[in-house]
């Protein structure tokens, strides 16, 4: 169990009492780094060939992010227990997010032909650089699985009485199935664009998205205090309303982010088709001459037709109802000061992010 953060090579004793972000993602870093060194190992010892690509999975783990589910985690849990429990007992159950996570993006990085990830090539074209396409698509599979069942492994490390670790699983296991779900229907909305509406790009944001980046890893945290029943309402208007309005961010910067910044190529949306609530809101407020010029437009066109119906603005309105509402259910909810604090804040940091 890691009872340090890391900043390079030098480490620290993690405060007992409740840490800052920076702090957080340090401990459940050094967490991962340990269980993933004894994972590394075990394969390695198998064969060599395996060690190599275990350690390409611990490379895509460890390769930065925001690390918003185990903290969105951190403070669900916070919110409950007050300020001053330790928290050693439950960062391996937040590392698990993180391992989940990274088996998510694996996937949906292949599924979107993506080249590039938090300024990284994707696990598919790692591996196809080595044996070819084939090779490339088959082993990203198998790296995305693999962190699913470390993920399974750690979670099950974490240090809690059996009953409150079966509550945790549950939410766990809910948040796993709304994942795949929502990841289902984005690939069936690329296949089908044109039966597409702005409802059910909703609908995808708030399963592949809005649950398990913000609403269950907020219900998994609380679990993992033990629960407190007065909260799940509270904690489902914010993390469905706040985790909408991230992917509605992100939707923007899938058409204009700064690649430099975003860490993925530029208009990856266009490009694939994507049907995201931005697109399709554009589609419905376009003129046919708009319609016409888009289908005939290259990338920078398209961006540009968007920009003009006026779909950015209302996205931004959008954006700004929902954390609004999601701010709101906060304001009455029985948790401690400095988590409804520290959610306001991240309610800011993930929907108004450059990247």
């Amino acid at each position: 169990m890691a009872n340090h953060t890391l900043e390079g090579s030098r480490c620290e004793a993690i405060p007992r009492q409740s840490v800052s972000q920076r702090a957080l993602i340090g401990a459940v870093e050094g967490t991962l780094a340990d269980f993933l060194a004894s994972q590394i190992a075990a394969l390695d010892a198998v064969d060599p060939a395996l060690g190599g690509f275990a350690r390409t999975a611990r490379d895509l783990v460890m390769a930065g992010g925001k690390r918003l589910r185990p903290t969105f985690a951190y403070w669900g849990w916070r919110g409950v227990v007050g300020p001053t429990e330790p928290v050693e007992s439950v960062l391996p159950a937040f590392g698990a997010l993180e391992l989940m996570h990274t088996f998510a993006l694996v996937h949906d990085d292949l599924m979107d032909e993506s080249d590039t990830r938090r300024g990284r090539p994707t696990a598919h074209r790692i591996f196809a650089s080595q044996h070819g396409e084939h090779f490339g698509g088959s082993a990203a599979i198998l790296v995305g699985d693999l962190c699913l069942v470390w993920a399974d492994q750690l979670l099950s490390r974490t240090r809690l009485p059996a009953a409150t670790l079966l509550e945790v699983r549950d939410r766990y296991d809910r948040m796993r199935v709304e994942a795949i779900a929502g990841q289902y229907l984005d690939v069936l909305g690329e296949s089908d664009p044109a039966s597409w509406s702005v409802e059910r790009a909703l609908t995808v944001a708030r399963h592949k998205t809005a649950s398990y980046t913000i609403q269950w890893p907020l219900s998994f945290g609380a679990a993992l205090a033990g629960g407190d029943r007065r909260l799940d309402e509270a904690f489902r208007v914010y993390g469905t309303t706040i985790g909408e309005a991230f992917q509605l961010r992100d939707d923007m910067l899938g058409v204009y982010g700064d690649p430099a910044v975003t860490g993925k190529p530029a208009a990856d949306d266009l490009r694939t088709g994507k049907p995201t609530t931005l697109l399709m809101l554009a589609r419905r407020m376009s003129t046919d001459a708009q319609l016409a010029a888009f289908a005939d437009g290259d990338i920078a066109r398209r961006a540009q037709i968007i920009a003009e119906t006026g779909a950015p603005r209302r996205i931004e309105e959008m954006i700004r109802v929902r954390v609004d509402e999601g701010l709101a259910a906060l304001s009455e909810a029985p948790i401690h000061p400095d988590a409804r604090a520290a959610l306001i804040d991240l309610a800011t940091a993930a929907t108004q992010r450059p990247a």
